[in-house]
């Protein structure tokens, strides 16, 4: 469905994002080159369009992430987007009255906006997207092998498995303890899913500094764990 949409409103291609009970954004799809690389970047800073419908902003549409609007309302986000060629994006909720749903993002090459016409093919699809997900959350056409993640892949566990490690090893709530992650992600230029990984691999952990040695981009709380190192057993334990 995203490549259908993205050949129907002339886009470079369409990311789909998903909005958890506590109004998290979390991309789940994406099409088209970069679209999978912005859609993660959104999510790990924190800003952009999407974050903005996904928040309540209704639809959210810029015309030109190189304009001076742009980049003070996503002082990091508008900029690195446009930097990697892509200058339009339209982020249109996919809700069902005040319920949100996810969010559906249309970015394009070219500045300038998306004309009445495009625009209205652009809500058709989101209201589309709102159909299948539903759909495929109640498996309201799937036999007994339906699965739930036919259309909307689990792409996300890991990072929220990482989140929950985190948490236990800094003592915090997992919602901060997801900051941390992108926080840590944004600073080392390497994509959230990747330091999920690393964290439910045992390859990088976050703990209190003990030893004088810590992520000063991050913060005296973080630092990498030696490749090595056991989960279980921390610095100083037995």
């Amino acid at each position: 469905m995203l490549e259908a949409c993205a050949a129907a409103v002339d886009a470079a291609g369409c990311g789909l994002s998903m909005v958890g009970a506590t109004g998290a954004r979390e991309p789940v799809l994406a099409v088209g080159a970069l679209c999978e690389e912005l859609e993660e970047l959104q999510s790990t800073l924190g800003q952009g369009p999407g974050v903005d419908a996904a928040a309540g902003d209704g639809v959210v549409l810029v015309p030109d992430l190189a304009d001076g609007p742009a980049v003070r309302r996503w002082p990091v986000f508008a900029p690195a987007a446009a930097e990697r060629g892509m200058r339009g994006l339209f982020a249109f909720p996919v809700a069902a009255g005040a319920a949100r749903v996810g969010v559906l993002d249309v970015y394009r090459r070219d500045p300038g906006g998306l004309g009445a016409e495009l625009l209205a093919t652009a809500l058709a699809f989101a209201d589309a997207v709102l159909v299948v997900v539903l759909d495929e959350r109640g498996a309201v056409a799937g036999g007994p092998d339906h699965r739930r993640d036919a259309m909307l892949p689990e792409r996300r566990a890991e990072v929220h498995q990482a989140a929950g490690m985190v948490s236990v090893q800094l003592g915090i709530q997992v919602s901060e303890a997801l900051v941390r992650l992108r926080a840590y992600a944004y600073v080392h230029e390497r994509r959230l899913a990747d330091v999920a990984a690393d964290v439910v691999a045992r390859r990088l952990r976050f703990a209190p500094d003990r030893r004088g040695t810590d992520d000063t981009a991050v913060g005296s709380e973080m630092m990498d764990a030696p490749p090595n190192s056991d989960h279980d057993h921390p610095e100083g334990g037995t």
